[in-house]
């Protein structure tokens, strides 16, 4: 009997279908998860895999759903190297490609974490390393962006060997960053509301975020330039500082002078707005840990 036309439709339509579905093997086969074996992770915290079963099941694409599977622990599963340093927690976290930490990154990285910090023991311990280890490295050099793990090695950053600044052990790199500051700073006070913690904010911590109180005052340079100053032999203008180093000329208003972007492109105007809006903001927060968490 031969097909009426409704049938023929049909039947096409069916095969249409049937071709842009993808089968379960190969929707497997897509949707593979990209994380390394559970073995070789650098990291790992029942919460965080909770909070990706959580999630994931509230996001109807299943291509999104595998994306944010695979994004959101890569932190935790690439970068993060915890252990202990004079008995107490320590966290170092690495930018991703490159073998040292920068105080905003690794801040930034860890980030989406916080609020699930209170569920995880383990967790926590993470970010009272971090959080000491930021402390440690701001005593080291409140004007560097990025440290080494070994406070005592010299940088190990291919671009960063001929810089004609006052580069010290365990620095990596040297590009004065209003931000770099701030973001440790707010991760402090992010960790101290949901916490109520006061493990990570000792001595050393206060010493370091008095330091950068006191750097950012320098660096209002209302009694002359401060000690930074950087230059970088470099084809690109943006990755060294103008006047032998010091930057464009200002007036003395009270903006803190910041060197370089969050960017690590060189300001041309050392007034950065974004970032003395970001340190107004951060000062009033670490000023609230200081006085709760250390009486």
């Amino acid at each position: 009997m031969t097909p009426n036309r409704r049938e023929i439709m049909a039947g096409a339509g069916a095969l249409a279908l049937a071709a842009a579905m993808p089968t379960a093997a190969r929707a497997a086969s897509l949707f593979a998860s990209k994380r390394p074996a559970p073995a070789k992770r650098a990291f790992t915290s029942p919460a965080i895999e909770a909070e990706i079963v959580r999630v994931k099941a509230k996001i109807a694409d299943p291509e999104l759903a595998w994306l944010f599977e695979n994004c959101y622990p890569n932190t935790l599963d690439t970068t993060v190297q915890t252990g202990t340093e004079g008995g107490r927690p320590d966290t170092f976290v690495i930018t991703g490609d490159i073998e040292a930490m920068w105080l905003r990154d690794s801040s930034a990285q860890v980030q989406p974490y916080i609020h699930l910090v209170a569920k995880d023991a383990k967790l926590k311990r993470l970010f009272q390393g971090l959080i000491q280890r930021q402390a440690r490295c701001i005593l080291i050099d409140p004007y560097a962006n990025a440290f080494d793990k070994d406070p005592t090695a010299p940088s190990k950053l291919e671009w960063s060997q001929t810089d004609k600044t006052e580069m010290k052990p365990g620095v990596a790199e040297r590009k004065w960053e209003i931000d770099s500051l701030c973001y440790a700073m707010r991760l402090s006070h992010e960790y101290w509301t949901r916490t109520k913690d006061k493990v990570p904010f000792d001595d050393t911590w206060s010493r370091a975020m008095k330091l950068a109180v006191a750097t950012f005052r320098e660096q209002q340079r209302k009694d002359g330039p401060g000690p930074y100053s950087f230059q970088r032999p470099a084809l690109q203008p943006t990755d060294s500082v103008m006047l032998s180093g010091y930057g464009a000329p200002t007036k003395k208003i009270g903006l803190i002078h910041s060197m370089f972007r969050p960017s690590d492109d060189a300001c041309l105007y050392p007034f950065l707005i974004p970032s003395n809006l970001f340190a107004v903001s951060v000062l009033r927060k670490i000023a609230t840990v200081h006085r709760e968490a250390r009486g």
